[in-house]
């Protein structure tokens, strides 16, 4: 492929380099007026120029034919931005062959807008050896779209070591899906390049988000930094369990972190390369040294303003990096935040940003602030918000609204919403829905489903449905859950389950257990429980007790108690309970304690009744009153038994009826049973009827064992009946 142009600049190229093969180190510029000019391949020293008198002293050399201080003074005259002045400098040094002036010259015409005349002295520098020509000539092709010609010259330019060339040939590759752009990334990041750095640590992150999801563990990368202030849950009617609206995102409203957060996944990075005549200084050649010279645009999307790195920084490895050479081998996330860690340190917004998110991940929280506080400082919205969720995550709320503040008014929707769920935490409705408002006109779908929850929290329901449309049908999953429960709960059942479908379809856990519940009241059992199957493998509590508890009536309990076991360890009571019962029924009947034998410790089983009777269930509560009675323990008994009593439990009034009456207390006794009776428990009436007619009391005997025949079983039916006729003669005698 011809990539030299035409035969006269082919030509003029041949004399440049045989003329001047030797000459292979260049004077250079920066766009930073306090780089030093390095110009020691032409025997100028670099000191000499940051004298008062260094200008004077290269002019005088330059007027007498001086090749070295022609160049060198054209460079100090076009990094001052006098182009006027440095052009016949340059243009003497580039005939006597001195290639940094080729290259500067190429610099000051693409600046005047000539950017093929500039091409054409970048391509003389580039053949004479010059990387940084070669970096801005390849960057010349790219912007005409000749990615070819583009290649070939960055390629030249990495190979020589060139830190920008290295990297804009990575970004070249990387366009094209080149699993070559790594290594690239890697050469420049290596020599200081920030922006480079920040680019391969999310290159080895996602990496390492890839082998997490294929390992099982989805979570491992980022910390919280999108997360929101939750969101509410509300209960479907249905004739099984009850479902729950809006749990995908936490608490009571939804920004863009589950609960917290995580600012790094929201940052998708689109890397630009600026034009060709930002040719950025490595080594000792002219940067194009235009106004953005020394810089790489790289703007974020995500609304959110792109940082720029400075891909002029020279410098090798850091320490860290050298050590992780050394060391052991460091993890694919590890050496992300190593690289992050570098970018960040020379002043890489959103570097800073990613490494607070995995610092924070790891629990490193005061690191994680202060990351999050240097971006945010610099402007980067996203990290003011996570910083926010820090603050309030330690208690200090009022900071932390000063920082969502600062974020929300940079047009963060995350924090908007984060601002909304604390006025509306506060009772402050009508600002709450301000933010929100603000969080759906920043682009944030959550600002619509939190406004949905305000005003079903406010019961105008109309309204809910209205917001809760427009967010699922932006594609807010959980938004159209809620959406499905509204119309649910309206008697539109039709009407509710495509919702619910897209929802569930989507990734919404209640959703698919709410169309377990749909379908359970249609008695559409096979379809309810691959509802509830999908649910529970996302790790749904109820949906998980559901599907134990379909196991248990089929008789698969090996399968059952694994779901079970699931479920009470996500915290359902009722969960908890039926897989103690489920262990309660292997075990041996226990015989009569030995003489002297030690009390014998608690098994397994019990153990998950004391759980599900902690967390307020009564039969549970009963059942470990029991257990407790059966040691020996009575007072531990009494404390269960009332407990369940005065939940409403009628056996546990009447177990503790049975303890207070063996203790001498009928009175109290009495009480409980009457309660037990009252609540339908046909042994606590028998009791009351037996105590009646010790008492003499034969009338109110007779009431008792009437309620007693009445409840049952038949056991107590037929002794209450007896009874019932002993009292009636001895009235009669």
């Amino acid at each position: 492929m011809e990539f030299m142009g035409d035969r006269a600049t082919l030509l003029e190229t041949g004399r440049f380099v045989r003329r001047h093969a030797g000459n292979v180190a260049d004077a250079t510029i920066s766009a930073d007026a306090a780089d030093n000019v390095d110009s020691s391949g032409s025997g100028a020293s670099a000191d000499s120029v940051e004298t008062a008198g260094a200008e004077a002293r290269h002019r005088r050399a330059a007027d007498g034919g001086d090749t070295a201080s022609m160049s060198v003074l054209g460079a100090l005259l076009l990094r001052r931005g006098d182009l006027d002045g440095a052009e016949p400098y340059l243009r003497a040094a580039t005939a006597e062959g001195d290639r940094a002036a080729a290259n500067n010259l190429g610099v000051l015409l693409h600046q005047r807008g000539y950017a093929d005349e500039a091409a054409g002295w970048w391509r003389i520098a580039a053949v004479a050896g010059s990387a940084a020509a070669a970096h801005a000539l390849g960057r010349h092709f790219r912007e005409r779209g000749d990615e070819p010609a583009a290649e070939y010259w960055l390629r030249q330019s990495a190979e020589q070591g060139h830190a920008l060339g290295a990297y804009a040939l990575a970004d070249l590759l990387e366009h094209r899906s080149d699993a070559g752009a790594e290594r690239w990334l890697r050469a420049a990041a290596e020599q200081g390049h920030r922006e480079a750095a920040y680019r391969l640590a999310r290159a080895l992150e996602r990496r390492a988000a890839e082998e997490a999801r294929a390992g099982g563990d989805v979570g491992l990368v980022m910390g919280r930094a999108g997360r929101g202030a939750g969101a509410g849950r509300a209960a479907v009617a249905g004739p099984a369990a009850s479902g729950r609206v809006g749990r995908g995102n936490g608490g009571k409203a939804a920004s863009g972190r589950a609960g917290r957060g995580d600012a790094s996944a929201a940052v998708a990075d689109g890397v630009g390369v600026a034009g060709p005549a930002v040719a950025e200084r490595t080594g000792n050649d002219v940067s194009s040294a235009g106004a953005e010279a020394g810089r790489t645009g790289s703007p974020g999307s995500q609304g959110g303003a792109g940082s720029q790195g400075s891909a002029g920084s020279q410098g090798g490895a850091s320490s860290a990096d050298a050590a992780a050479a050394d060391g052991p081998q460091l993890s694919v996330l590890d050496e992300a935040a190593q690289w992050y860690q570098q970018a960040a340190a020379r002043g890489h917004r959103r570097a800073a940003l990613h490494l607070g998110a995995i610092l924070e991940k790891r629990g490193e929280l005061k690191e994680a602030g202060r990351w999050y506080l240097t971006s945010a400082k610099d402007g980067e919205a996203r990290a003011a918000c996570a910083l926010g969720f820090l603050l309030r995550d330690a208690g200090d709320e009022e900071s932390a609204a000063v920082w969502w503040l600062r974020a929300a008014q940079d047009g963060d929707g995350n924090a908007a919403n984060a601002l909304g769920a604390l006025h509306a935490a506060r009772g402050e409705q009508q600002t709450a829905e301000r933010w929100y408002r603000a969080a759906m006109d920043a682009g944030d779908v959550n600002g619509a489903y939190n406004l949905g929850l305000l005003c079903a929290a406010q019961d105008r329901t109309p309204q809910a449905e209205q917001w809760y449309r427009r967010a699922a049908y932006a594609g807010h999953r959980e938004a159209a859950n809620a959406l499905a429960v509204l119309l649910l709960q309206a008697g539109d059942a039709t009407g509710a389950e495509p919702w619910f479908s897209k929802a569930a379809e989507a990734g919404s856990v209640d959703a698919a257990f709410n169309l377990g519940i749909l379908h359970v009241g249609r008695d559409d059992d096979r379809t309810a429980l691959r509802w509830y199957e999908r649910a529970a493998a996302a790790g749904h509590t109820e949906a998980a007790l559901q599907v134990g508890i379909a196991l248990l009536r089929e008789g698969d309990e090996q399968a059952a108690e694994r779901h079970l076991r699931c479920a009470a360890g996500g915290g359902s009571a009722e969960a908890a309970f039926r897989l103690a019962t489920v262990l309660d029924s292997r075990q041996p009947p226990p015989g009569p304690p030995a003489l002297g034998e030690a009390m014998a410790e608690k098994s397994e089983c019990e153990e998950w009744y004391e759980r599900a009777a902690e967390q307020g269930h009564r039969r549970a509560q009963v059942r470990v009153g029991m257990l407790a009675a059966a040691r020996g323990d009575m007072t531990d008994a009494a404390r269960w038994y009332r407990e369940a009593a005065e939940a409403g439990s009628r056996n546990g009034a009447f177990n503790l009826g049975l303890l207070l009456a063996r203790e001498g207390n009928e009175r109290e006794a009495a009480l409980w049973w009457a309660r037990a009776a009252r609540a339908g428990h046909g042994r606590a009436a028998l009791r009351l009827a037996l105590l009646a007619a010790r008492r003499g009391e034969l009338t109110e005997g007779q009431r008792w064992c009437a309620r007693a025949v009445e409840l049952g079983p038949a056991e107590v039916s037929e002794r209450a009946a007896r009874l019932r006729e002993a009292l009636h003669q001895e009235l009669t005698a």
